[in-house]
C-alpha cells in the first residue's frame, strides 16, 4: 500500500471518530513539568534580530572549543508551556476527542496557571507541584535541563493522601485506557505499578483495559532498575492490552538490556526489533519511533511507515508524546497497526509544524495532504 492512500484511509477512519472516541474514558499520569523553551544565539545583528545556532552540532563545537577556557552564551525564551509526558500526550488525546482524566503534578494545593487550559479540556487531579525543564532546540535535536525535586512527591502514599484511594481506585476501575508515562524521572514509579498489580487488579475476568507505557530516556536509570521496570509492565498484560513505546535510543538501550540481537537502524531492522521486544517481554504490542519513520509490531507482524518528516519544525519538545496520542487514538477507533502509525506521525507532524496539538479536522486535512 502506497503512504499517500494509507493516509486517505487512515482520514477516512478519522472523520467519523468523534462519538466512537466519547465512549472510552482514558486515564493518565503521573508526572508534570513547565517547559520553557529557548533558542541559543549565535550571532545578534541589532536589539530585535539575531540568529540562533542552527544545530545542535555546531553548538556542541563551540562548548567543545571552550573546554579549559570559558564561554558566554545568550538564550532567547520562545515559549513557556505545559509539559512533561503525560500532560503533553493527554492533551493531545483530549484536542483529537478523547475523555481524559489527569492524575499528577500540576500544582499543589493550587492548580499552576500553566495548566489552565488543561484543566479545561479534560478532568485533573493534581497531587503535587510541577517540576521545570529548560529546552534549548535545534533543528537537529534539543538538550533539556531540569530541576525535577518534585517527582519524589509521586509516591503511591502520595496519592492515596491527596486524591483518596477512592477516587483513584474508581477511576482506575471505569478507564477504558491507563497511560503512565515518564519512568525515567519518577522514581517511585515502579513502586506504583507494583501497588497497582497488587491491590487494583480484578480477581475475575473483566474487559481489559487497554494501557501504554513509555519509559522517557531510561539511559541515566540503572540497567537492573530498567529491566526491573520491564518485568513489572509484562506483568500488567495478564489481565490488559500492553503497548510499549519507545524511541530509537530508548529501544536500543531495551535491546541492550534484554539482551536481544542487534537489528539494522533501517525501517526493517527496527519492526524486528520491536517485535523481538514484544516476544521477549509477551506484550501485546511494541511500537518504535525513529524520527524519519515508525515501527511497531502485534500478533498481526511487524509493520513500518514513512514519517513526515520536516527540517525546519517549529517545535520538537513533546513530538513524541504527540507520536503517542496519535497511536493510542488510532488504537482506541479499531485501526490496524499500519493506520496506527500513520495516525502517530501525523500527529507529530501537525504538531512540529504549527506548535499545537491537532483537532480531528486538522488531523483529517493534514492526513489528505501527505
Amino acid at each position: 500500500m502506497t503512504d499517500s492512500r494509507l493516509a486517505r484511509q487512515t482520514a477516512e477512519r478519522l472523520i467519523g471518530s468523534r462519538a466512537q472516541l466519547l465512549k472510552f474514558q482514558c486515564l493518565l499520569g503521573f508526572d508534570g513539568f513547565v517547559d520553557e523553551i529557548y533558542q541559543v544565539v549565535e550571532q545578534r545583528q541589532s536589539p530585535t534580530k539575531y540568529t540562533p545556532y542552527s544545530s545542535l552540532k555546531n553548538f556542541g563545537t563551540k562548548v567543545t572549543a571552550a573546554a579549559g577556557k570559558s564561554a558566554n552564551f545568550e538564550i532567547v525564551e520562545q515559549t513557556t508551556k505545559l509539559g512533561g509526558n503525560g500532560p503533553i500526550m493527554a492533551f493531545a488525546m483530549s484536542t483529537l476527542g478523547a475523555p481524559v482524566h489527569y492524575v499528577g503534578m500540576l500544582g499543589y494545593p493550587e492548580l499552576h496557571p500553566i495548566f489552565t487550559e488543561f484543566a479545561k479540556r479534560t478532568k485533573v487531579y493534581s497531587i503535587a507541584e510541577p517540576a521545570l525543564t529548560q529546552a534549548f532546540e535545534f533543528a537537529d535535536g534539543k538538550l533539556m535541563f531540569g530541576q525535577h525535586a518534585t517527582v519524589h512527591e509521586v509516591s503511591w502514599e502520595t496519592i492515596k493522601k491527596r486524591l483518596g484511594d477512592t477516587t483513584f481506585h474508581k477511576l482506575w476501575n471505569q478507564a477504558h485506557f491507563v497511560g503512565m508515562v515518564n519512568w525515567t524521572m519518577l522514581p517511585h514509579l515502579s513502586a506504583i505499578w507494583k501497588r497497582l498489580l497488587s491491590d487494583y487488579m480484578p480477581t475475575k475476568p473483566t474487559a481489559r483495559k487497554l494501557m501504554f507505557f513509555d519509559l522517557a530516556d531510561p539511559a541515566k536509570r540503572l540497567d537492573a532498575d530498567l529491566h526491573a521496570a520491564l518485568k513489572i509492565i509484562g506483568e500488567f498484560q495478564q489481565h490488559n492490552d500492553i503497548i510499549l513505546g519507545l524511541n530509537e535510543s530508548e529501544s536500543a538501550h531495551v535491546a541492550k538490556v534484554l539482551r536481544l540481537k542487534k537489528t539494522p537502524s533501517n525501517p526493517k531492522g527496527i519492526a524486528s526489533l520491536a517485535a523481538a521486544i514484544r516476544e521477549k517481554l509477551e506484550l501485546h504490542t511494541v511500537v518504535i519511533h525513529p524520527v524519519q519513520y515508525a515501527a511497531g509490531a502485534d500478533a498481526t507482524g511487524e509493520f513500518f511507515v514513512s514519517g513526515t518528516y520536516t527540517a525546519k519544525p517549529k517545535i520538537s519538545t513533546g513530538a513524541g508524546d504527540h507520536f503517542n496520542a496519535g497511536f493510542v487514538i488510532g488504537r482506541l477507533l479499531g485501526l490496524g497497526m499500519a493506520h496506527a502509525l500513520q495516525l502517530a506521525v501525523a500527529t507529530s507532524g501537525f504538531y512540529v509544524r504549527h506548535a499545537v496539538s491537532p483537532n480531528r479536522e486538522q488531523l483529517v486535512r493534514f492526513l489528505q495532504t501527505l
